[in-house]
């Protein structure tokens, strides 16, 4: 496969109700995707994107569209695989963005154990099948050359953050098999892509009470995703100033960013930053 390849036709989107994959979404139709399956949690912001897509759709010179929401967990390993299946029988899938996580709000046992079911288990679910599809449809010869997986991990998942401990160890297991399948994996053929992206505009950060710099807004943050995505760029990492900086913290001997990661402001029993609870970041 080259490294500039020709937009898919058909994407598939988990965590795609709101935030970065909502954005990922409406961004594929407006570049010509054809076929989008995305899935998420709420049934009534699943369908909200769905017009969206077709609003995208329409705008472009009313080209075909097909969209299909559904409304799944992704930590339910056999519903997660027979909705790939479904969508791969539909149209072969081409790239498939597994994008669903969420924050750990306090970190006590229950929304720690949470956050490791989705933002892990929730991963496994949905690119061990996708593998296996994508070796099946090659051997099958169905559907194009470009097979592409692109793991949502974060920033955070840089170095040790005593802020948000669930939630940075999560996304830095995603970040380290991400890059480490793609090693594995492009002997085969299929590109492995990891996102670490810094404070995106999403129903996490809306909640956020803390310092959030470098914000950005989902769309602009799809854009930058598709791009990268669509060149190959194996670790997606952005903004770049927030890049440098954690890279940095992790790259510094163990007690000094132990004590840079214990100054950042504490949280509160509501996962709000001390002394901010009743504020919103608003940008």
């Amino acid at each position: 496969m080259k490294s500039n390849v020709k937009n898919p036709n058909t994407v598939l989107i988990t965590g795609a109700s709101s935030g970065i994959g909502e954005a990922l979404a409406v961004e594929c139709v407006k570049r010509g995707v054809r076929n989008i399956f995305f899935c998420g949690r709420d049934a009534e912001r699943v369908s909200a994107v769905v017009r969206k897509c077709e609003a995208a759709a329409e705008c472009d010179s009313g080209k075909q569209l097909t969209v299909l929401g559904e409304v799944l967990d992704v930590t339910d390993e056999e519903s997660v695989r027979k909705w790939l299946e479904k969508c791969n029988a539909i149209a072969p899938l081409e790239v498939v963005f597994s994008n669903a996580g969420i924050g750990t709000g306090i970190e006590n046992a229950a929304n720690v154990r949470r956050t490791f079911a989705t933002n892990v288990d929730g991963n496994l679910n949905v690119v061990l099948p996708v593998i296996e599809i994508f070796r099946s449809n090659k051997a099958g010869g169905i559907g194009s050359d470009r097979r592409q997986i692109v793991l949502t991990a974060s920033i955070a998942g840089y170095a040790p953050l005593s802020t948000c401990p669930a939630y940075a160890a999560t996304k830095a297991a995603m970040k380290s098999w991400g890059l480490s399948l793609r090693g594995m994996l492009k002997r085969e053929g299929i590109w492995v892509n990891v996102i670490c992206p810094g404070f995106i505009r999403s129903r996490i950060t809306d909640r956020n009470t803390c310092p959030m710099p470098f914000f950005m807004e989902a769309d602009r943050a799809a854009k930058v995703m598709l791009d990268r995505v669509d060149r190959n760029v194996g670790l997606i990492a952005f903004p770049w100033p927030m890049r440098f900086g954690v890279w940095l913290m992790s790259a510094l001997p163990w007690r000094v960013s132990e004590f840079i990661s214990g100054i950042l402001p504490e949280k509160t029993s509501s996962g709000r930053c001390k002394g901010r609870e009743s504020e919103r970041i608003a940008f």
